[in-house]
C-alpha cells in the first residue's frame, strides 16, 4: 500500500480535532474534499478508520495503529530531508522563523528542539513579530517562515500558507472565584474586573487592541508581564482575570476558563512560506520544509490543541 503524505497529515488532523471538519479546516480542505480523501485512505487500507458519531469521530483500532505509524513516516521524512540539506546547506546561514508570543511560548520550543537535534548543521534564528509585521518580512524575502494569525491581511498577502491549528483566546481566573459557574464572557463583563495582562509591546495585546478599536472598555491591569506562563500563574493565584490563548492554558483545578465571546476570539494559526522559498538553494529549501513539518508536528502534539471540537451533527458523506 502507499499512502499520500498530505492524507496522512489530514487523518492526524482529524484525531486531533476530533471531526473531519476540524481536519479539513487544518488543511485548508472543503469538508467534501476531506470526506473523499478519508475513504479513498479507507479503500486503500481495507478496513474502517474511523468510527462517525453525532459528536464527531473516533478512530477504530486499525485507524489507531495507522495514525501512530503516520506519525514515525512523517517523522522519517523530516530526518530524511534535513540529512540531505546537512550536505547542501551553510551553517554560516541560518533560516528566519518570524512568530507571535502564542507560538514562541507554545509549541515553537518543541519544535525547535525536535529540528535542531536532527540538523545538527542548520541554525534557526526566531524573532517574535506581529501578523502585519511577519507578512511583510515574508513577502520582501527577509524569512523563510512565519507563523501568523488567520485574518485578512495574512490571506491578502499572497503567500503559501498551511494552517496549523486553533489559537483562539478564553478567559481564565481562579478556581472558584469570579468566573465560577460562567461559561461565556463578553470582553466588556470581563473589563468590570481587574486584569493581568501581558507587556503593552507584546504581540497578543497589540492583537486584542487592535480588535478592540477606539472604544474599548477602560481596563485596569494590576499588574503586567512579559510571559503566559507568569500571567497564568498570576490569574490562577487570583490576582486577577487574564485573556490568553485556549492552548497555552493546561486545564486543573486551580483555573476556571470560560469562553470569550468576541467573533475576534476565534483565531488560527498559519504557517506562512518566505517569497524567497522558489527561488532558494535546493538546500535551504530542504531545510525550510523539514523545519516546516517540524512547526507541524510540534502544534498537532500540543496538549491544549487536543481537546476535540467536533460538531453536534454526524459527519455527512463520509
Amino acid at each position: 500500500m502507499r499512502y499520500d503524505l498530505d492524507d496522512l497529515r489530514l487523518f492526524l488532523g482529524i484525531m486531533a480535532e476530533g471531526s473531519i471538519t476540524g481536519g479539513a479546516r487544518r488543511m485548508h480542505l472543503s469538508l467534501p474534499s476531506a470526506s473523499a480523501r478519508v475513504r479513498a485512505l479507507e479503500h486503500n487500507a481495507g478496513v474502517a478508520l474511523l468510527i462517525r458519531g453525532r459528536r464527531g469521530v473516533r478512530p477504530t483500532p486499525a485507524g489507531t495503529t495507522l495514525a501512530r505509524h503516520a506519525r514515525d513516516v512523517l517523522a522519517q521524512t523530516a530526518r530524511l530531508e534535513g540529512a540531505v540539506a546537512s550536505y547542501t546547506r551553510s551553517p554560516a546561514a541560518p533560516l528566519t522563523l518570524y512568530c507571535g508570543g502564542s507560538a514562541i511560548q507554545g509549541f515553537v520550543p518543541q519544535a525547535l528542539v525536535s529540528f535542531l537535534r536532527t540538523h545538527p548543521d542548520v541554525d534557526v534564528s526566531v524573532f517574535e513579530s506581529r501578523t502585519p509585521h511577519t507578512v511583510r518580512m515574508l513577502a520582501d524575502g527577509e524569512a523563510d517562515l512565519g507563523i501568523v494569525i488567520d485574518d485578512e491581511e495574512a490571506r491578502d498577502s499572497g503567500l503559501t500558507m498551511s494552517p496549523l491549528g486553533d489559537d483562539s483566546l478564553v478567559v481564565i481566573g481562579q478556581a472558584g472565584g469570579i468566573l465560577a459557574g460562567r461559561t461565556g464572557l463578553t470582553y466588556s463583563e470581563v473589563a468590570e474586573h481587574p486584569l493581568v495582562g501581558l507587556d503593552a509591546d507584546s504581540s497578543l495585546r497589540r492583537w486584542i487592541e487592535k480588535n478592540l478599536g477606539p472604544h474599548a472598555p477602560v481596563v485596569r491591569y494590576r499588574t503586567t508581564v512579559a510571559g503566559l506562563d507568569i500571567l497564568i500563574a498570576l490569574a490562577a493565584a487570583g490576582v486577577g482575570l487574564a485573556v490568553v490563548p485556549r492552548r497555552a492554558v493546561d486545564p486543573g483545578p486551580a483555573l476556571d476558563v470560560c469562553e470569550l465571546l468576541e467573533p475576534w476570539s476565534h483565531r488560527l494559526h498559519l504557517l506562512a512560506w518566505g517569497a524567497k522559498a522558489d527561488t532558494s538553494p535546493t538546500g535551504t529549501a530542504t531545510a525550510t520544509s523539514a523545519l516546516a513539518d517540524h512547526l507541524r508536528r510540534a502544534a498537532l502534539s500540543d496538549p491544549a490543541d487536543h481537546g476535540g471540537h467536533g460538531g453536534g451533527a454526524v459527519e455527512q458523506g463520509v
